[in-house]
């Protein structure tokens, strides 16, 4: 569920032209369940095979989505599982690092925001 204090940010990034997705991690606690969020959120296709490497696979090969000008991840709740599993949380950064960069002067872009106490950050 979108909270409603993301609402006039994911408003303006549709108005550009881009898509914009939030990723809820509240009450995410390991690797399995975010991989799992990550999935249902992103509308990850049938063969993402949950794991790091396939994480970073999709976020680079977009073909499975629509074509737009460029996509917004708002990530939420992501608090308490990086301190919980901060080498996970860590990886979980690196990859989406790893797509900004990819994505980066290419026609389509790409960028990933973490919302802190409760609103953009």
């Amino acid at each position: 569920m979108t909270d409603v204090a993301f609402t006039p940010v994911l408003e303006a990034v549709r108005a550009t032209g881009w898509t914009s997705t939030v990723l809820d991690l509240d009450a995410v606690t390991g690797k399995a369940a975010f991989l799992d969020r990550c999935a249902r959120a992103l509308e990850l296709p049938d063969w993402f095979g949950h794991n790091w490497d396939a994480l970073a696979d999709c976020l680079r090969d977009l073909s499975w989505l629509p074509v737009a000008r460029g996509r917004l991840l708002l990530v939420s709740g992501w608090q308490a599982y990086a301190a919980a599993r901060p080498d996970e949380w860590a990886t979980a950064q690196q990859v989406f690092a790893e797509a900004e960069a990819y994505w980066n002067g290419r026609a389509e872009g790409f960028a990933v925001l973490l919302t802190v106490a409760g609103g953009p950050a």
